[in-house]
């Protein structure tokens, strides 16, 4: 009896249960080196550039109207103004007022990153329960999970808000998410398909690409990190210089090549990319370039998902184990230079 005991005791010690990740250990195993302001830079830069692009494009479709008849180049050239407000301009404006989670965290930050992740999380909850409340028939989000979510929200209870979170992105978010991508894609690849003029079609691939990812990142109520951001927009760059004629073979196989993790999650895409860029089909590659634009995204979002629960479970607190060790070191290097100083 007494070693039934002493054995159920065991059990019970701290030492047996699991030992909580430190900052350190996520640190090492997660974050990378990263320029913060950079990665700001460059999310605008692109952005700029695809506007540039954009917008090239429109003046040169309203002026080849315009020479063939005056007043219906005024018309297509405020439908242009229209497409570069609504399709450019709103789009890239709600994907970047959206919030994001801050993953890429050292021992300096992780504390207020965590206290940032929880905000961010609550009000990605308390999106879904608006959108869901006062629009209906959109079918993203399953009513009765979202009911759970808007009690965890009422009660603070983290925990439940974290969880429901998780079972609405496994869940419903991931069908609906699919469904958008194949929506966009096949009006990326008809449109093209339809058009047969380089400038339209970079129009309309660039129009797409940012619905999609737009709508992407309002389904889920978190954008990318801006690092993410980057080459999500770099991707959009790609596409649209493809749809405006660069994509003959010698230029569609080096993207192929260049496609990396965002073509290995997607079943057979890689091979069915290498068909369809080889036979020159052009609606077929702007689609199916749409696809891989989604599926990207969804994919980061995914990881920076995962990450911030990482990170919110990680001890960021020093243990006087790791505080003395610290200080030892300290001594050690301040007795080492005393010594150097003494020999000179």
């Amino acid at each position: 009896m007494k070693k039934k005991k002493q054995q159920a005791a065991e059990v019970q010690t701290p030492e047996t249960e699991e030992k909580k990740m430190t900052i350190y250990e996520y640190e090492q195993k997660y974050s990378k080196p990263m320029n913060a302001r950079g990665a700001k830079f460059l999310v605008r830069f692109l952005a700029a550039i695809i506007g540039i692009f954009l917008f090239i494009c429109l003046f040169f479709v309203t002026m080849k109207v315009y020479d063939m008849n005056e007043y219906a180049g005024y018309a297509v050239g405020a439908v242009a103004v229209l497409i570069f407000i609504f399709f450019y301009i709103v789009p890239l404006v709600r994907i970047m007022r959206l919030g994001h989670f801050v993953t890429n965290v050292n021992a300096y930050n992780a504390r207020s990153a965590q206290k940032h992740n929880r905000k961010v999380r609550r009000d990605v909850a308390e999106k879904i329960i608006d959108f869901t409340a006062k629009v209906e028939g959109v079918g993203w989000y399953d009513s009765e999970v979202v009911g759970r979510l808007a009690i965890a929200v009422n009660t603070n209870d983290e925990e439940n808000i974290k969880s429901t979170l998780t079972e609405l992105y496994k869940g419903c978010v991931k069908k609906s998410a699919k469904r958008l991508i194949a929506k966009s894609s096949l009006k990326s690849a008809a449109y093209s398909a339809i058009s047969q003029a380089a400038k339209v079609d970079t129009i309309l691939v660039i129009v797409v690409n940012l619905q999609l990812i737009k709508d992407i990142v309002f389904l889920y109520g978190f954008r990318p990190s801006d690092a993410r951001l980057v080459k999500i927009f770099a991707r959009v760059l790609q596409n649209s210089l493809i749809a405006y004629g660069l994509g003959g073979v010698s230029v569609g196989n080096s993207v192929v090549k260049t496609m990396g993790d965002a073509v290995k999650g997607i079943p057979l895409l890689g091979s069915a990319i290498s068909a369809i860029v080889d036979s020159s089909i052009q609606g077929l590659v702007n689609g199916t370039l749409t696809t891989v634009i989604g599926y990207q995204t969804i994919r980061y979002l995914n990881e920076e998902y995962r990450l911030q629960d990482i990170l919110d479970g990680v001890d960021v607190s020093e243990t006087p184990v790791e505080l003395e060790e610290a200080c030892s070191e300290l001594e050690t290097q301040l007795k080492k230079k005393k010594k150097l100083a003494e020999a000179s």
